[in-house]
């Protein structure tokens, strides 16, 4: 009896307006919502980071750079053209006023080179800074989640 109580305080506690359980991050105009990282094998060199960011501004942002403990991070672009993917380094990604911009897989995301042994592993968290052209530094956090194409790749 007494769990059922404490599920329905805490069932009632995430619908009051205000509390998240989601990893949201706000500076100015900005939201940023949910970065994952994907889990990578023990031999890979780099790991990509993805989210999602909305400009409720009337001015245009753009995201600079990626900050976070790896020799290298740097901003790419997957490009698919006559069924060859290529990835391409991006100075900026530009946030339009009022419009949201989405980094995942197949197009713009996060690289974070070096990972020299050290595998991104599901329930990580990564620390980051994201840098922004009018918002200013935004500190967060990239949780490594499972790849869903994981068990085709263990076969």
């Amino acid at each position: 009896m007494g769990h059922r109580i404490a599920w329905s305080i805490i069932t009632g506690l995430l619908l009051l307006p205000g509390v998240s359980t989601a990893h949201d991050y706000r500076a100015g105009n900005l939201i940023i919502a949910h970065p994952f990282a994907l889990e990578t094998s023990r031999s890979a060199m780099t790991g990509a980071g993805y989210l999602t960011i909305t400009n409720t501004g009337s001015t245009d942002d753009q995201l600079l750079a990626v900050s976070a403990d790896f020799p290298r991070v740097t901003l790419h672009r997957t490009q698919v053209e006559n069924h060859i993917a290529t990835m391409q380094a991006h100075e900026r990604i530009v946030i339009p006023a009022g419009e949201t911009v989405t980094l995942e897989p197949g197009g713009y995301h996060v690289m974070f080179m070096g990972l020299d042994g050290d595998p991104f592993e599901v329930g990580e968290e990564i620390p980051a800074t994201l840098t922004f052209s009018n918002a200013g530094d935004i500190a967060v956090l990239f949780k490594v989640e499972p790849r869903e194409d994981a068990d085709e790749h263990t076969h």
